[in-house]
C-alpha cells in the first residue's frame, strides 16, 4: 500500500500556488493528517488504491456503451452531440468498439463514421437493459449524455443491472455522481473539507417547504434534486409564492430543496479536470455578466473572469481542486460559486460531475478538448501522458491561459409562444447560445450581440414601457434595457448598477461603446471619418453597418472607405498558451486589436457557412449538414474553411475542418474571410436560413457561390416570383395575393373564404406566419406581419383545412433530380412541418401519388436550375375523399433551395447521405447517376417525432399551429408504423406510458368523432375514463365510444395545488385534449387541461391524428409491456430492439 503521507503529498501536489495557500492558512502536515483521518467519504479513498506500478494500467474493456442525451430540449441541447462525438472519437483511437444509444437522428454522433453500432431507442433503464443483454458491453460511459444519461445510469446501478452483467462504469464512479446530485450527501461531503455551500433543506411536501422557509428566512430559492437545467426551480419572496412554486416543483421531482437566496452576488464557474491518480487542472474559469439569480445557461458569460482579484481567483481555484479531489471525480467536472461582491465570502452552488452545457463553451473558449480528454481519462489514462490534440505541442496537463476574451450570450425564442412569462431566473429558458472572441470586452460583446440575431447591429437600445422595471427584473431583453438606459436615456453607470447589480467594470466598458457612438454621430458624414476614428471604432467591435447608421451611409460604402484607409482585420489563433509555447491550433478569429496575422493564406480552401445559433426551427440538423459537407469536401481533395460561432456544435470541433473561424455569419465578416483566404468558393445551402439570406450579396461582391445561382434562390424566397414561376410550369398552388394594404386583404379573404394564411417573404420556421379565421383576427395580425418585414410585401393565401401535408427532400444537379425522399406527415396541414410527425418510407401514399410528386420535383428542379439540396412542402387535398389518387389536388406551399431540417432523417432512414450527393453536385466531381429511391422496397419504417420543451416555458399554451414550437426531434425504426411510433413517442423527454389502472382525461372539440375514435381504441384495456365537464362525458357515453363508466372530475381552474391533488388522486396517466383552436384566455378549460398536463409531467396528446395513432399503439402493445421497476428474472428482448445497421442493411451512412 502507498503510505498515507505519500498519498497526501500526491494529492496536494505542492506547487507555487498551493504553497502560498498553505502558508496563508498556516496548514501544517500534522493538521492535514488529522483532517485526513476524519474523512470517511468513499470517493477520496479511491486514491489510496493506486501504487506506482499500477498507475499506468488502463481499464480492461473492449466494448463500450455510450449513453446519448436524446432529443434537444431547453436545458439539454446540441452541446451533448459535441461531447458524445468527442468521446466516441477517443474510443475509436483506443480501438474500443463503441455502441451508442441515442434516438436523436439529427445528431452527428449517430453516424457509422463515428460509432460502430447505433440504437435509435428511448434512453430509459428498460431499453438500455435490453441493449446490454443483447450486446454484452463490458464498459459504459454515463457522463456524456447530459442529465438524462446521468439519471438513467444512477437508476440502472440501483436496479443492479451493471452488477448482473458485469459492466464497468468508466470515469467518475456512480457514488460520486449520486453525491453530487443528492443535496444532503453533497452538503455533508463538502462540510468534511470546510467548503461553504448554500444552506438548503430537502423537503418532500409543501408544508415542510413552508416550515423550512421559516428556518432559512426569505427570499428563498427552490431547486429540485436530479433535474436538468434547473427545471422546477425558482424564487419565492413570500409564503404565497412559495406555496405555488413548491406545488409545481414537487410534481416534477420527488424532493425539492429550500435554500436562502443569494441574489445579487457574483456567479463564477470553474471547469476542472482530474485523472484517476489525482492530477488536477482548471481548464477555464468564467464569470456571469448578470449577478446570481439567473441560471448560468441563461446568463451572459465572460471567460476568463474579468472582475476577480488575484486573491479571489486563487481562493476559488484551490477550492475547486479540493472539491473535485474529495469527491473522487475522474474526468471533467464544473463547480459553480456565488461570490460576495465586496468581500471574500463564497458559497458553492452546485457541482456537475458530468459534461455540462458550460463544458462545451469552455472547450471552445480555450481550445482544450474537454470531452475527448475526459473520455481518455475514463479509459485510465493520466493527464501527463496525454497529448493535447489541439495544440499538438503540449500535454493535457497544461492549464490554458488566454490572451483574448470570450463572451457567450444565450438566445431565447420566447416571443413564439402565447401567454409565456418572459422573466428569466433559476430555471433555464434559452434554446441556444453564441460565443464571440475578441481582444477586449467591447469587441467580443458587440460581436456576440450580432450573432444572436442579424437584426441587432451591436450594443443598442429598444423601447420599454417602464425602463427601471426592465432593468431591475431580468428578462430575455435586459441587455437591451441597459443599452436604452446608457445610450438614449442618459443614465449613469451608478444608476444602472443600482438597478441591475451588474458589475461596474462591465458597465464602464459599455460606456466606451456609448461614447464611440456619440463621437461617430458628432462627425456626421462618412467623408469626415479619418483613419484614427475608423480604427478606434473597429477596435471596439463596431460593424461597418453600425458605423454607417451613425453617419448615414450604407454598409458597403463604409467597407469601401475602410479598405481604402487600409483597415482590415487580422486573423489570430486561439492560442491557449498565451504564446509561451508554439501552438498549432486551427481555431481562428478575426480582430482589429492586433498588428499581424498568425497564419499565411495559401490554402485557397472552400468555405462552408455553418448554422449559427440554435433556435426554434434551426438546430442540430443543420450542424449535421455542415459537418457532412466538410467531410465530403475533404474526401474529394478540397481544403475546408468553416465559419460558425456556435460553441455547441461538432462543426466547430478542432479536427473537422482545415481552418475553423469562430466568427459572425454576416456579410461583412464572410467577405473579410473570403478575401483574406482567397477562397475557391462558398457553400451557402447547408446552414439553414442564415447563410441563404446573404447569398445574393456575396455573389454581387464577387464571391463564387457554389450550387444554385443566388438569383434563382431569390426567385424562390420572394413569394411573388415564386408563385409566378409555379404558374408558368403548370404546378398547382393555393390561391394567393400580394398585399400592401389591409383593405386588399379583406377583399381577398371574402373572395376565397376564411381561413387564410398570412406570411412574409424570407422567413425562418414560420416566423409571424398565421392562420386567420375571421375579419377581426385579420386586422390584428396584419399590423404584426408588416412589422416583421418592411422591405418585403406580405403574402396572403387560401388555407386548406383537413389536407394532408407531404415533404419532399431532394438533391439536383443542373436542374436534374439525383435523389429524392418523400415523407408523409401524420398531422394534417396547418401544423408546422418542424412540429409534425414524419413517416418514411411513406405508408399511405400509392405508387400513383409518388410518381405525381416526382414529376412536381422534376419540374421545380428544372425551373430553378437547382444544383445542390432543396426541399418542398406539398399538400394533398382529396376534398374529403371525393377525389382519387389520379385526380386529387397536389399544391406546393413552400420550396426552400437549401438543405432542410429533415435531411439527416431521410439520409439515415434511406441509407444514402443526401449531403454527400449534394457536395458532388456542387463541386462537379464524381456526380452520381439519378436514382429513384421511392421505387425501392423497404422492410423498415421510421417515424420522426418532435421534442417540445413546454415544461420550461411557464404559461405557454401547448397547442400546435403554423408557428414552430418544438426544440428538437427524435426518430426510431420499426417493422411497421405502430412499432416505430411506439418507441419514438417513448423516446421523448420524461415520457411515462399510461399503465392500465391509471386514469385518462378527455376534452376538446365534440363536433366530430375524432376524440371518440381515440377513446374507442382505449376502452377495454383497463383504464379509467375521466372528463372535466358534463358535455364531454355525454359525448363519450351516448355515442358508445367507451363501455366503462365516465367520471366527471372537479376542475378548479385557478387553484393549481387543488388541481394537482385531483390529478394525483385519480392517477391521471395521460390527457387527450383535441381543442379546435388556441385558447383566447387563461381560464379556458382546454387550455388549463393542456397546460397542467405539461406542468404535472403527464403525457399530452393535443392533435387528432397522433392521438389516434398512439391509441392504436396502446391497444396493440400495452398488454405486452413489462413493468421495469426492477430487473426481471429473465430479460426478454422485444422486436424493436435492433441495431440501426440491421434495419437499413449495412453501414452506408
Amino acid at each position: 500500500m502507498i503510505t498515507l503521507k505519500a498519498a497526501i503529498t500526491q494529492q496536494f501536489k505542492i506547487t507555487k500556488k498551493s504553497i502560498l495557500f498553505v502558508h496563508k492558512h498556516s496548514f501544517s502536515l500534522s493538521s492535514l493528517l488529522k483532517q485526513k483521518e476524519q474523512l470517511r467519504y468513499a470517493g477520496a479513498d479511491l486514491l489510496k488504491n493506486f501504487t506506482d506500478e499500477h498507475a499506468h494500467k488502463l481499464v480492461d474493456v473492449s466494448k463500450v456503451l455510450v449513453i446519448g442525451s436524446g432529443g434537444l430540449s431547453i436545458g439539454q441541447a446540441g452541446e451533448f452531440d459535441y461531447s458524445g462525438s468527442q468521446a466516441i472519437k477517443a474510443l475509436k483511437e483506443a480501438n474500443k468498439q463503441s455502441i451508442l444509444i441515442n434516438p436523436n437522428i439529427a445528431t452527428n454522433q449517430t453516424s457509422h463514421a463515428l460509432a460502430d453500432e447505433i440504437y435509435y431507442l428511448p434512453v430509459t433503464p428498460e431499453y438500455i437493459t435490453y441493449i446490454i443483454e443483447r450486446e454484452r458491453p463490458d464498459g459504459i460511459l454515463l457522463t456524456f449524455g447530459g442529465q438524462t444519461g446521468l439519471n438513467v445510469g444512477v437508476k440502472l446501478d440501483k436496479m443492479g443491472v451493471f452488477e448482473r452483467y458485469g459492466v464497468k462504469v468508466l470515469g467518475t464512479p456512480i457514488k460520486t455522481l449520486e453525491t453530487s446530485e443528492d443535496r444532503d450527501l453533497f452538503a455533508q461531503a463538502l462540510k468534511e473539507i470546510d467548503i461553504p455551500i448554500a444552506e438548503s433543506i430537502a423537503v418532500e411536501t409543501v408544508d415542510d417547504a413552508l416550515n423550512a422557509a421559516k428556518e432559512v428566512g426569505y427570499p428563498i430559492i427552490v431547486r429540485s434534486a436530479y433535474s436538468l437545467g434547473g427545471l422546477g426551480s425558482g424564487f419565492a419572496a413570500n409564503e404565497e409564492e412559495l406555496r405555488n412554486l413548491a406545488a409545481q416543483s414537487l410534481s416534477l421531482a420527488p424532493q425539492i430543496l429550500v435554500e436562502k437566496s443569494l441574489k445579487g452576488w457574483k456567479e463564477v464557474e470553474y471547469e476542472v479536470v482530474r485523472d484517476r491518480v489525482g492530477n488536477c487542472i482548471t481548464v477555464c474559469n468564467m464569470e456571469n455578466f448578470d449577478p446570481l439569480g439567473i441560471h448560468t445557461g441563461d446568463s451572459i458569460v465572460v471567460a476568463p473572469s474579468q472582475t476577480l482579484s488575484d486573491e479571489e481567483y486563487h481562493m476559488l481555484r484551490t477550492a475547486a481542486i479540493k472539491i473535485i479531489r474529495h469527491l473522487g471525480v475522474v474526468g471533467e467536472c464544473n463547480v459553480q460559486y456565488a461570490l460576495q461582491p465586496d468581500g471574500l465570502d463564497f458559497r458553492v452552488i452546485e457541482v456537475n460531475a458530468r459534461l455540462s452545457r458550460s463544458s462545451a463553451l469552455a472547450s471552445k473558449a480555450t481550445g482544450y478538448p474537454l470531452a475527448y480528454t475526459a473520455a481518455k481519462i475514463a479509459l485510465g489514462h493520466t493527464l501527463p501522458e496525454l497529448p493535447n490534440p489541439v495544440t499538438k505541442t503540449t500535454t493535457a496537463n497544461f492549464e490554458p491561459s488566454l490572451d483574448y476574451l470570450v463572451t457567450k450570450i444565450p438566445r431565447w425564442d420566447l416571443s413564439k409562444f402565447q401567454h409565456v412569462k418572459r422573466d428569466i431566473g433559476s430555471a433555464m429558458k434559452s434554446v441556444g447560445e453564441v460565443m464571440a472572441i475578441g481582444r477586449n470586452f467591447e469587441e467580443s460583446f458587440q460581436k456576440a450581440i450580432r450573432q444572436i440575431d442579424p437584426s441587432y447591429i451591436g450594443f443598442q437600445g429598444d423601447h420599454f414601457d417602464n425602463l427601471d422595471e426592465a432593468l431591475a427584473n431580468p428578462t430575455d431583453r435586459r441587455w437591451l434595457a441597459v443599452g436604452q438606459a446608457l445610450l438614449h436615456e442618459n443614465y449613469t453607470v451608478d444608476q444602472v448598477h443600482e438597478l441591475t447589480k451588474i458589475d461596474r467594470w462591465f458597465l464602464h466598458k459599455l460606456m466606451n461603446i456609448v461614447n464611440m457612438y456619440r463621437e461617430l454621430e458628432a462627425n456626421g458624414h462618412l467623408s469626415i471619418i479619418n483613419h484614427d476614428l475608423m480604427s478606434r471604432a473597429k477596435k471596439l467591435g463596431f460593424s461597418d453597418k453600425q458605423i454607417g447608421l451613425c453617419v448615414g451611409a450604407d454598409e458597403l460604402e463604409v467597407r469601401r472607405v475602410r479598405k481604402e484607409l487600409g483597415i482590415i482585420p487580422f486573423v489570430k489563433k486561439i492560442d491557449t498558451l498565451a504564446a509561451e509555447f508554439p501552438a498549432n491550433t486551427n481555431y481562428l478569429y478575426t480582430t482589429y486589436n492586433a498588428t499581424s496575422s498568425d497564419i499565411d493564406f495559401n490554402d485557397k480552401g472552400t468555405m462552408v457557412l455553418g448554422s449559427g445559433v440554435y433556435r426554434i426551427g434551426s438546430s442540430v440538423e443543420f450542424d449535421w449538414c455542415a459537418v457532412s459537407t466538410a467531410r465530403a469536401l475533404r474526401e474529394n481533395g478540397h481544403k475546408t474553411i468553416m465559419i460558425n460561432y456556435n460553441p455547441e456544435t461538432v462543426s466547430t470541433d478542432f479536427d473537422e475542418v482545415d481552418r475553423l473561424y469562430f466568427e459572425e455569419l454576416s456579410l461583412e465578416r464572410v467577405l473579410d474571410i473570403y478575401e483574406l483566404e482567397h477562397a475557391q468558393g462558398v457553400v451557402v445551402s447547408v446552414g439553414g436560413q442564415l447563410p441563404q439570406n446573404i447569398a445574393l450579396s456575396l455573389q454581387n461582391q464577387g464571391c463564387n457561390v457554389l450550387g444554385t445561382n443566388p438569383e434563382d434562390i431569390d426567385k424562390a424566397e420572394d413569394r411573388h416570383k415564386f408563385s409566378q414561376i409555379l404558374d408558368s410550369i403548370g404546378v398547382d398552388q393555393p390561391a394567393w395575393k400580394e398585399l400592401t394594404s389591409v383593405k386588399e386583404a379583406e377583399e381577398f379573404a371574402n373572395e376565397v373564404g376564411f381561413p387564410v394564411l398570412v406570411r412574409p417573404s424570407y422567413v425562418l420556421s414560420g416566423a409571424a406566419m398565421s392562420v386567420i379565421n375571421n375579419k377581426s383576427e385579420l386586422d390584428a395580425k396584419l399590423s404584426n406581419a408588416a412589422k416583421v418585414s418592411r422591405d418585403y410585401p406580405v403574402v396572403i393565401s387560401k388555407f386548406i383545412q383537413g389536407a394532408q401535408e407531404i415533404d419532399v427532400d431532394g438533391v439536383a444537379n443542373d436542374g436534374e433530380v439525383l435523389v429524392h425522399a418523400i415523407s408523409e406527415h401524420v398531422e394534417n396541414a396547418g401544423v408546422h412541418s418542424g412540429d409534425a410527425t414524419l413517416v418514411l418510407p411513406p405508408q399511405g401514399l400509392s405508387p400513383i401519388l409518388l410518381d405525381r410528386l416526382k414529376v412536381i420535383a422534376d419540374k421545380v428542379a428544372a425551373a430553378w436550375k437547382i444544383t445542390g439540396p432543396f426541399n418542398m412542402q406539398i399538400i394533398k387535398n382529396d376534398q374529403n375523399g371525393t377525389l382519387n389518387d389520379e385526380t386529387c389536388e397536389l399544391k406546393v406551399i413552400e420550396c426552400n433551395i437549401r438543405a432542410s431540417r429533415s435531411f439527416p432523417f431521410v439520409s439515415k432512414v434511406l441509407g444514402i447521405n443526401f449531403i454527400d450527393v449534394a457536395v458532388k453536385a456542387l463541386i462537379k466531381q464524381n456526380v452520381p447517376q439519378p436514382v429513384n429511391l421511392m421505387n425501392e422496397k423497404y422492410d423498415h419504417v421510421a417515424t420522426k417525432v418532435p421534442q417540445f420543451s413546454f415544461t420550461r416555458l411557464a404559461g405557454a399554451d401547448p397547442f400546435l399551429g403554423v408557428e414552430m414550437a418544438s426544440t428538437g426531434e427524435i426518430a426510431c425504426f420499426g417493422k411497421d408504423l405502430l412499432e416505430a411510433y411506439w418507441t419514438s413517442i417513448q423516446s421523448t423527454m420524461n415520457f411515462h406510458l399510461p399503465k392500465p389502472g391509471q386514469g385518462l382525461l378527455f376534452g376538446g372539440d365534440l363536433t366530430n368523432d375524432k376524440l371518440g375514435k381515440v377513446a374507442a381504441n382505449l376502452t377495454g384495456l383497463g383504464y379509467k375514463f375521466y372528463t372535466a365537464s358534463e358535455p364531454v362525458a355525454q359525448y363519450l357515453k351516448q355515442n358508445n365510444f367507451v363501455n366503462e363508466p365516465v367520471e366527471i372530475i372537479e376542475f378548479p381552474k385557478t387553484d393549481k395545488r387543488a388541481l394537482r391533488e385531483i390529478f394525483q388522486d385519480k392517477e391521471i396517466g395521460a390527457v387527450f385534449n383535441l381543442a379546435k383552436a388556441r385558447a383566447e384566455d387563461l381560464l379556458d378549460e382546454d387550455y388549463v387541461m393542456r397546460r397542467n398536463a405539461i406542468d404535472f409531467a403527464i403525457p399530452l396528446f393535443n392533435e387528432p391524428n397522433t392521438s389516434l395513432l398512439f391509441s392504436q399503439c396502446l391497444k396493440e402493445k400495452i398488454g405486452h409491456k413489462v413493468s421495469f421497476d426492477e430487473i426481471p428474472h429473465k430479460v426478454e428482448i422485444p422486436d424493436e430492439v435492433k441495431r440501426w445497421s440491421e434495419f437499413i442493411g449495412g453501414k452506408p451512412v
